[in-house]
């Protein structure tokens, strides 16, 4: 009788076999993941948060004829960079200060939308895409493709009209807030005490705007936002919504960071985290290592699962990152560390890119299931806005115009008036 086929023999063959098919099962994922580059060749990296466009600005006055983006200096960002670290998609964050806001945040926005546009079409390397079937294409191109987000709410001026312009220009995404309240949401900072109110941190004009975002297929990014925010969003909201550069709150309790109760919620949105590499945010200290980073992804996996992972480095808005990790060249290190640690080719090609897909096609999706919904109309009230610079489209009534010098000084009118009686004397003394 073959020793497999007695009780005690077979169970000893039986635990062999086994052992060498676990190990040969082993050998082969080691196998698979020897070469990480072979592995994000194969799933090249969708990046959720770059600030080279207020690097732009803030260096080279948006002049791109200056600079030559396949190497530029002092930054952590370029073509050849991007390529070294398998990039394939990189949102490019939208930005203008918080100080704009009330005053000339739409213009600049419109800059800043001009300079992304600009160096995604003068650039061959570069493609800007709008959609999920362009991102793939430019894929197979060989092309880095380029999608425009908004960082911050108070870049629409609290407009939903203005939200549809920015979505006409290519902008796919928007965070609510940056680090300074709107009229209609809550920031997760305190540095400006602006728009402060109580139990009321996603106001009706608030809902509106994700609705019509929804309605757009923009995807709505809640980085930055309070967490009582964030739940009214996720709550609100038809479409699966991203954290764009955002980390665990369990392993960093920073107040930028998302604590375990709200990735739960996350979960049910069938949302999206996209781990932010700021040192402050990673190891709460200015300095950090790719482990620390790396123990970010271990516990949100643990609480959500890999599937509702990505990565959003924050590179160009944040100052300190991670020993190792200096620039958008070094993410296969990271990569790196979670082969490491047995994460999946399954889990990491999701990490890399199919997570970020599956919700961005999602969000198409509930934007093809609302395309018989007109425009919204919705206004936010005046009192809400506190805006005195912000103009009621009627004919003005002079009386009310002499009469209120106050309401013009804040808005600029002495200048107009003081420069129309300059023209005006200069005038006169042309005459005599």
């Amino acid at each position: 009788m073959p020793p497999w086929k007695s009780g005690k023999h077979a169970l000893h063959f039986w635990m062999q076999f086994l052992k060498t098919l676990v190990v040969f099962s082993l050998c082969g994922i080691i196998s698979a993941y020897s070469n990480v580059h072979e592995l994000m060749s194969s799933y090249p990296l969708i990046d959720g948060h770059n600030d080279l466009a207020l690097q732009l600005r803030i260096r080279h006055s948006n002049c791109l004829s200056r600079i030559d983006l396949h190497n530029v200096s002092k930054v952590a960002t370029d073509i050849s960079r991007l390529q070294a670290g398998h990039v394939q998609t990189q949102m490019f964050a939208v930005y203008v200060l918080c100080g704009a806001q009330q005053k000339d945040a739409v213009r600049l926005t419109l800059e800043q939308i001009d300079v992304v546009r600009r160096m995604c079409t003068e650039y061959h390397e570069f493609e800007l895409v709008t959609s999920v079937q362009e991102l793939n294409s430019s894929k197979d191109r060989g092309k880095i493709a380029c999608l425009i987000s908004i960082e911050g709410g108070h870049s629409i001026d609290s407009s939903l009209p203005a939200l549809r312009m920015f979505y006409q220009l290519g902008v796919r995404s928007m965070s609510l807030t940056h680090s300074c309240n709107t009229p209609w949401a809550e920031s997760s900072s305190d540095f400006y005490n602006v728009f402060q109110r109580q139990n009321n941190s996603l106001t009706p004009f608030g809902k509106a705007v994700v609705e019509e975002m929804n309605r757009l297929g923009m995807i709505v990014d809640l980085s930055h936002t309070s967490w009582n925010t964030t739940l009214a969003v996720l709550n609100h909201s038809k479409a699966p919504v991203i954290f764009s550069h955002s980390s665990s709150y369990s392993i960093c309790n920073h107040n930028r960071n998302v604590p375990d109760s709200l990735l739960r919620e996350l979960k049910k949105n069938q949302g999206l985290i996209m781990v932010n590499l700021h040192s402050q945010f990673i190891s709460c200290r200015d300095v950090a290592s790719i482990s620390h980073v790396a123990d970010h992804f271990d516990h949100i996996r643990k609480v959500i699962g890999a599937e509702s992972i990505g990565i959003g480095g924050d590179y160009e808005g944040a100052t300190s990152f991670p020993q190792g990790l200096e620039d958008v060249s070094k993410y296969p290190a990271l990569i790196q560390e979670l082969m490491k640690r047995n994460w999946t080719e399954y889990e990491l090609a999701g990490v890399l890119r199919n997570n970020f897909l599956r919700v961005f096609d999602k969000v198409e999706r509930v934007r093809d299931q609302l395309r018989s919904n007109l425009p919204s109309e919705v206004q936010i009230p005046l009192e809400e806005v506190q805006n005195p610079c912000r103009l009621v489209l009627r004919r003005p009534d002079p009386k009310s115009l002499l009469s209120n010098p106050s309401s013009r000084a804040e808005c600029g009118l002495p200048d107009l008036l003081i420069l129309a009686t300059v023209l005006m004397l200069s005038r006169l003394i042309l005459i005599e």
